[in-house]
């Protein structure tokens, strides 16, 4: 994929946004394209009582990045929704950053399935997060 490509998919993402959630947690895109999406949230001030990563965050960070590409697949006057998400904790992140990167399994006209594999700042494996999004017409505005 070209970089302009890959810059048009980056415009697309920031100007749709992330929604709320994912803002109060610090994430942010750094590549985004249907092929390949990267975000990254800091481990500070997302953390459970103990100190490590809450479970919920690799959550949120995976779908967040899941559920913006599919939509960016399904296209204008389409809308891609999360019927089915899971994930497999294997680290724990205390401290830095957290990187997550999202790549398609499947890419089709109803169902889009993506896998967000999502790392700590010395690239070891934290999390493995799969999500299915159903794609559907947009609702038309009243």
């Amino acid at each position: 994929m070209s970089d302009v490509a890959k810059s048009e998919g980056l415009e697309w993402a920031t100007a749709r946004g992330m929604g709320a959630l994912a803002e109060k947690m610090g994430i942010e895109f750094t590549e985004f394209s249907i092929e390949r999406s990267v975000g990254t949230m800091p481990v500070e001030g997302n953390t459970q009582p103990v100190g490590l990563l809450h479970g919920g965050a690799y959550v949120v960070l995976g779908e967040s990045l899941g559920s913006m590409a599919a939509n960016l697949h399904a296209g204008p006057g389409r809308l891609a929704v999360g019927v089915d998400i899971n994930a497999t904790h294997t680290r724990s992140a205390t401290s830095g950053i957290v990187t997550g990167v999202c790549t398609p399994i499947h890419l089709g006209r109803s169902i889009a399935v993506h896998e967000i594999v999502v790392t700590d700042d010395q690239g070891r494996r934290c999390s493995t997060i799969r999500i299915t999004n159903m794609i559907k017409d947009a609702p038309k505005a009243p």
